[in-house]
């Protein structure tokens, strides 16, 4: 028994422990506080030539600071091993020209997983350079709020659709911006229009409860859709 706790014992020892998880926003920070010299970039990207690109280009945004280092570059849209990946290693994924599954979007925020999104090579370069000089802007992030599942479709004279639901999780909040989605996939982005609760005008609806909801658009809805609701807010550098 002695001979297994001791193995037990040196097992957790020498297990590396796991990276703390690194945003642009924190990074001139943690350089600051000598914290951090590495910035671990995993790269996806639409087709190989920018992906090669990137991998190229990248590196050579090393200061005498910070080094870094593309860790994985591969053409795709963004994976659950490219998140689980970068959990392990400490790495922040950039994206350019690919998508991120709602499915992902959710573990990478468990994970707590910086990705970053970007259609335009310049900018992708400018906001690494800004976080290694400590100039980053403000970023728009968005704040998951809740999810609900639509249970039946009304076709109201006057009024349009209204979805019967049932909060699965979190709360659904009157004007909060909502994603309708379906296996996984994001079908569009819309509104919560109006929200209602046995029948009277509410402000939010919490997990469990059933509503009756309005979305802004609602010309593709179908049963067993998911509605996810979240607020776009405004997130300064640390």
């Amino acid at each position: 028994r002695r001979i297994s706790e001791f193995r037990i014992a040196r097992a957790k020892k020498e297990t590396p422990e796991k990276p703390v998880p690194l945003t642009l926003e924190d990074l001139f920070k943690k350089i600051e506080k000598g914290q951090t010299k590495e910035l671990t970039i995993i790269v996806k990207a639409d087709v190989n030539g920018s992906v090669e690109v990137l991998k190229d280009l990248l590196p050579t945004l090393s200061t005498d600071q910070v080094k870094i280092n593309v860790l994985q570059a591969s053409t795709g849209n963004v994976t659950e091993a490219d998140v689980i990946l970068a959990s392990a290693t400490g790495a922040i994924i950039i994206g350019y020209n690919v998508k991120v599954p709602a499915k992902i979007q959710d573990i990478a925020k468990n994970e707590k997983v910086e990705i970053r999104l970007y259609k335009i090579i310049y900018q992708l370069t400018d906001d690494l350079k800004k976080a290694v000089a400590g100039m980053l802007e403000p970023v728009i992030k968005e704040t998951y709020l809740g999810r609900a599942v639509v249970k039946k479709i009304f076709n109201i004279t006057k009024v349009g659709t209204v979805l019967g639901c049932q909060v699965i999780d979190g709360k659904i909040v009157r004007n909060a911006e909502a994603k309708v989605i379906r296996d996984s996939q994001l079908v569009y982005q819309t509104r919560v229009s109006s929200l209602k609760h046995l029948k009277e005008n509410v402000n939010e609806v919490k997990k469990d409860a059933e509503c009756g909801l309005g979305l802004e658009k609602s010309q593709d809805i179908q049963p067993g859709d998911i509605i996810e609701v979240f607020v776009w807010e405004k997130v300064r550098p640390a």
